[in-house]
């Protein structure tokens, strides 16, 4: 582990562990200063026994306790302070290690951590490593106070003392084996919480998916399966916890027992006195914290072995190798491959072969070829992304990189298109007027300054892209590879994006271009065309050379209908317009909807302010039970009555002992006193032990209760939420805010009723010893709170603050990952460590005020606790002889317990509320809007819809009530099994018409009939489980295609296989080595996004409903295999409804009729002929897409062929 930490550049992470070892001379002093005033009670005891003339020498000794415990409280919170400051350093050291490997990780690394398994290295790992710094000397400082303390109470005690020593020998291995076995059970726990995260991470980004195809309840289960299965470890482990408390419990007092049971055998004029009683009973509770801890410290390290484990086998994964190409060549070409093979990993089939490719520094080149044929593979190839098995790959200058899934940071759009770039005015404008982002920064409420959300949801995909050709325009690379990034625009957006960007006139004309593309209109305009077949190169050259030489290229302009077009070479086909789900918010001109896109925007986590209600604290006692609430406090009430009891008998003895003046007397007493002494130890131990076995039963509970209630409180969320919150909030619930559930709140809750009842045991103690200590305690116990509501008030909001802190670190690591590809290409990976530095900067800033004022409580609580063993002290000299030494002795000793006892009383009282904001984050969802019941007690028949009329009623719908419409007066009806295409321009409202037969988006007024059946009065998952879509982003789960394809489990393979064939997959899927079983990696990251589409298209047709709604389902397939799909659609699909919003014009113009929206309005609502007649709206898409022009009869004739 360390040498891989060594590779990494990890001399900071050896500094943080030197500094730790520098803890030690603190840590030292403090153990040191409790043996002195160890010494200093029982010289106390000393002088009560033997009252000398002068009183001086006790006030002197009450002065010099005062002194020794003071000077404990500076040097123990020096070294709080410091151990905690660098082991947060450590933390941050393994955070760095972490992000700057997961930005070299190669295709294979990348399979075998998903994304949801290294945030768990993040959160989970690095935090281990930190706990275990923070008690890292513990593993020889508690060893050495065992071995002091030992050695004065053999001053004490003489040979006795073995016999406890004895004890502590026996117990020793049976630690080891609760160790070891804590080290299997943490094993299966990080593989359970690895399972969790990954899945929770694909279902909130593929949560669209889930709702449109009513698969909450499956995938609700599949989480609450893995997590049954941390519970069942999280019981086991809390069941070895009661072993742990029993032993501990039981050892100090075993320890007692023995040595004081031995003590009377080595000689029979052993008497017990005040002096010995106390003074080893002191010694005995400075051993109860080492036993305590070394156990706990032992675990640690064993937990953090497994984290480093963990963390070695992901240091030592595979990287991309930087020497693969010849990225710094010197010669003719700016891009060549000679004899290259590639695939994504080693030992894989080889996905592109025998490439041989040479392109001529500021050439137009494109790419073309069939879905799967290996376009996106080659770009991949040039930027080093891929395995090369052989060959040579040569590389002349710098790259720009536009990939095909629009990659877009959580920041305002300026910084997007920057990307670290020095601001050049002049350029930034002429980049934003050549992308066409002009007009569009019109639209948003502060322009380029406008905050852009996650995953860019606040724009729409057409802006997406343009915004990332963008940022690659103004990179001023040499070279630039363009995964498809029209397919994503408008018709005019388009033309104006070749023409202004890429084309011979635009700003890159003097670059090198590759232009991966499915419009094979531009292909004359090329200089080089390169077409891909199986992943060879089938043909290249110019256009003209491929025209001649092939027929492959002439049948797929033929499928295009573009010989007839002659004139639409020097434009832009708009057939592949796209528009997502935002896209009806952002609209152009002076529309109604212009004040939707000015208030849509992404929202900051809410942190509250003020306490933490005790209605929080309440639902967690409610999902722990009210019968183990009442139990953990009755065994926490035996407990303390227990330990007092033992003490008083103690005391009780000793002074009998005293005045006992018949030896014979002495030795009859004694055995029964010891053996009533050795039963109320055992009946602490057991109190103990029930006590910490409720409490598991309890916590266990709550963590069941509190995670089913938080995860059905998210998929409830409407998908707005989804889209305009970061997701990193969400799984930081699920994460760390768990976790302080399930490890720790009940461990504090627990500990704050012990502490109370141990406070007011010991008040009654010492006051009724020396009842004028009550004039001491008030106005104490009122500093005491004092203090508390004090610190409160800045402890809480300091942890709020560090909550939310946490979010953005997970947000940004996510977000990194899911544009590694593009960073990597820009060789921006030193500023995007650095700014991970600054995020992981920003929780470090609420951590250390955190330690501060932690540091700042404990002097002041330690110094009143002080304050109160002097006082104590004082009272015992003034008493003079009226009182015993016995009482002096269990005084001293409870009034030097208090001062730690309230301490940790205040403290865990601070931390019960400070941890009860994870609570309170857990069950902030419960308050929100929530989407409609899943199910009601209306249902519908169960061969609805029979026909598929869909019916809108005067029907109008918004996005929040303070928005305007996005959707008005809406009226019309489709006939059974009629075919409807639904066009409009951007942001005209054609995806929310297809959100709101959903119910995706509520209605505002009017209603959808669908059979008869109003669809707001019955339940979302009978409508939705009735209705089928094809979307238009592919998402795809990590697991098996046969998963991906049917998720529950309902058909056959057979069925499988056959809709396969059917969206022309089955070859593909025969060529796997596993077939149905082939693993899908995350987010289906090895399909090509064609081929995803083409899943998600069987994964319809296996789930054939009457009513179909197509969302620009084939804009990521070229236009062979689209009409093959749109020929299998019209097949299967023949006797349903079938509602297309248009993506590619010729997709909908044989629609039985064609609906335009413009504005949330119906403009025109006829069959395609008549509208062409009418010359409205659809007449003039038509006309800008190059698909009929004037009105002339050749142009009209063009247009009726192509409706053939």
């Amino acid at each position: 582990m360390f040498s891989i930490l060594g590779r990494w550049g990890a001399s900071g992470f050896y500094q943080r562990v030197t500094e730790a070892q520098r803890c030690s001379p603190e840590k030292s002093a403090s153990f040191f200063s409790k043996m002195t005033y160890s010494w200093f009670s029982r010289q106390m005891i000393l002088f009560c026994e033997q009252r000398p003339d002068f009183g001086w020498s006790g006030y002197g000794y009450a002065l010099a306790l005062f002194v020794v415990v003071f000077l404990q409280t500076l040097i123990l919170q020096q070294y709080q302070r410091f151990k905690m400051l660098t082991s947060a350093k450590i933390k941050t050291a393994v955070i760095g290690l972490i992000y700057k490997k997961a930005l070299l990780l190669s295709n294979v690394s990348r399979k075998q951590f998903s994304t949801g398994e290294i945030i768990n290295l993040m959160v989970t790992d690095a935090q281990q490593l930190m706990d275990l710094m923070t008690n890292i000397n513990l593993l020889w400082s508690a060893p050495f106070q065992i071995l002091m303390a030992v050695s004065l109470l053999w001053q004490e005690l003489g040979p006795a003392v073995l016999a406890g020593v004895a004890v502590l020998v026996f117990v020793i291995p049976m630690n080891a084996l609760v160790a070891n076995r804590m080290k299997t059970l943490k094993k299966n726990q990080r593989k359970n919480k690895d399972k969790q995260i990954k899945l929770l991470n694909e279902i909130l980004h593929g949560i669209k998916i889930l709702k449109l195809y009513a698969w909450e309840p499956s995938y609700k289960k599949k989480i609450i399966e893995i997590r049954e299965q941390e519970l069942e470890v999280q019981k086991s482990a809390g069941y070895l916890t009661v072993f742990s408390m029993l032993t501990l419990t039981c050892i100090p007092f075993l320890v007692s027992l023995a040595t004081f049971g031995v003590y009377f055998l080595l000689d029979e004029g052993n008497i017990l006195t005040a002096t010995k009683v106390f003074t080893s009973m002191s010694l005995f509770n400075i051993l109860r914290l080492p036993l305590f801890d070394l156990p706990m410290v032992i675990s640690a390290v064993v937990q953090t072995r497994i984290s480093l484990v963990h963390l070695e086998d992901f240091l030592s994964t595979e990287e991309l190798l930087p020497h693969s190409i010849e990225a710094n060549y010197i010669g003719d070409h700016a891009i060549g491959f000679i004899n290259a093979s590639f695939s994504w990993d080693k030992t894989g089939t080889p996905v592109l072969k025998d490439l041989n490719i040479k392109i001529p520094e500021g050439a137009l080149v494109a790419v073309v070829g069939q879905v799967g044929s290996g376009k996106s593979s080659v770009l991949s190839a040039i930027l080093g992304e891929m395995e090369k098995l052989k060959g040579v790959v040569q590389r002349k200058g710098s790259v720009a990189y536009v990939s095909q899934q629009a990659w877009i940071q959580n920041c305002i759009l300026q910084e997007n298109i920057l990307f670290g770039s020095v601001m050049q005015k002049q350029l930034y404008e002429r980049v934003l007027e050549a992308c066409v982002l002009l007009p569009d920064l019109e639209q948003l409420p502060n322009g380029d300054q406008t905050e852009i959300g996650e995953k860019g949801v606040n724009i729409s995909g057409g802006q997406k892209h343009r915004v990332c050709l963008a940022r690659a325009v103004y990179s001023g690379a040499d070279i630039y590879l363009l995964d498809d990034p029209l397919s994503a625009v408008d018709v005019r957006v388009a033309k104006q994006l070749f023409e202004n960007v890429i084309g011979s006139s635009g700003m890159l004309r003097n670059k090198t271009r590759i232009l991966v593309t499915h419009n094979l209109t531009l292909l004359p305009q090329m200089d080089l065309i390169v077409v891909m077949e199986s992943g060879r190169v089938a043909q290249m050259g110019t256009y003209q050379e491929i025209l001649s030489k092939t027929k492959n290229l002439t049948s797929l302009l033929q499928a295009f209908n573009e010989q007839e077009k002659a004139h639409a070479l020097k434009q832009v086909s708009g057939i592949n317009s796209r528009t997502v789900l935002k896209d009806q918010i952002l609209v152009q001109d002076d529309r109604p909807l212009l004040d939707q896109r000015k208030q849509f925007s992404v929202r900051k986590e809410k942190i509250p302010v003020g306490g933490v209600k005790f209605s929080v604290i309440l639902k967690y006692l409610q999902a722990f039970g009210w019968l183990w609430v009442w139990l953990n406090v009755v065994t926490c009430l035996g407990q303390n009555l227990v330990g007092t009891g033992q003490n008083l008998w103690l005391s009780t003895w000793a002074k009998e002992a005293k005045h006992m003046n018949d030896f014979t007397q002495w030795k009859q007493i004694r055995s029964n006193k010891l053996s009533i002494y050795g039963l109320l130890g055992l009946m602490q131990g057991l109190f103990v032990c029930s006590g910490a076995y409720v409490v598991t039963r309890g916590s266990l509970a709550a963590s069941r209760v509190l995670h089913a209630q938080l995860l059905d409180n998210v998929l409830h969320l409407p998908l707005q939420f989804f889209e305009t919150n970061p997701i990193g909030q969400v799984i930081n619930r699920f994460t760390k805010d768990m976790f302080i559930i399930d490890m720790r709140f009940h461990y504090y809750l627990r500990t704050w009723v012990n502490c109370t009842l141990d406070v007011i045991g010991t008040v009654l103690v010492i006051v009724g010893a020396l009842p004028l200590f009550i004039l001491g305690v008030i106005p104490l116990v009122f500093l005491y709170f004092t203090i508390q509501r004090y610190y409160m008030a800045s402890s809480r909001q300091i942890r709020r603050l560090a909550g939310a802190s946490r979010s953005p670190v997970i947000s940004h690591f996510c977000e990194t990952l899911l544009g590694v590809s593009t960073i990597r290409a820009f060789g921006h990976e030193q500023r995007f460590i650095q700014q991970n530095k600054e995020v992981v900067n920003e929780n470090l800033v609420c951590f250390y005020n955190n330690v501060i004022s932690n540091r700042w409580l404990s002097v002041r609580l330690e110094f009143l606790g002080n304050l109160m063993v002097f006082f104590t002290a004082v009272l015992t000299v003034l008493a003079g002889n009226s009182i015993d030494s016995a009482i002096v002795g269990l005084s001293i000793s409870y009034a030097l317990n208090i001062t730690q006892t309230l301490n940790f009383w205040v403290r865990k009282a601070c931390e019960i509320e400070a941890n009860a904001v994870s609570i309170e984050r857990v069950c902030e969802y419960e308050d929100m809007d929530k989407e409609a019941p899943w199910i009601t007690s209306k249902r519908p028949p169960s061969q609805w819809p029979n026909k598929g009329v869909v019916e809108f009623v005067d029907y109008r719908a918004r996005y929040r009530d303070d928005l305007g419409l996005a959707l008005q007066d809406i009226t019309f009806q489709t006939h059974g099994e009629e075919k409807v295409g639904i066009v409009g321009r951007t942001g005209a409202g054609k995806s929310t018409l297809s959100n709101c037969l959903f119910r995706i988006v509520e209605r505002s007024g009017g209603k959808i009939i669908i059979d008869g059946i109003d669809i707001s009065t019955i339940g979302l998952h009978d409508l939705r489980g009735k209705l089928n879509i094809i979307p238009q982003d592919p998402v795809l789960f990590s697991g098996t295609l046969r998963m991906n394809l049917d998720p529950l489990d309902k058909y056959p393979d057979h069925e499988l296989w056959e809709v396969l064939e059917l969206c022309h997959l089955k070859e593909f899927v025969q060529s796997l080595p596993k077939k149905l079983l082939h693993e899908i990696s995350e987010g289906g990251e090895n399909l090509s996004v064609g081929q995803r589409q083409l899943v998600c298209l069987a994964r319809a047709l296996l789930r054939k409903t009457k009513i179909l709604i197509l969302d620009e389902a084939t804009a990521s397939i070229d236009f062979e295999t689209d009409n093959l799909v749109q020929t299998t659609i019209r097949k299967e699909f023949s006797d349903c409804t079938i509602l297309t919003i248009a993506h590619r014009l010729h997709s909908i113009i044989d629609s039985d009729r064609v609906l335009v929206l413009d504005s949330g309005r119906i403009i025109e609502f006829e069959t395609p002929q008549n509208l062409i007649h009418k010359r409205g709206l659809f007449f003039d898409m038509l006309t800008e897409a190059g698909i009929t022009g004037d009105s002339g009869a050749k142009n009209k004739q063009l247009f009726m062929d192509y409706t053939k």
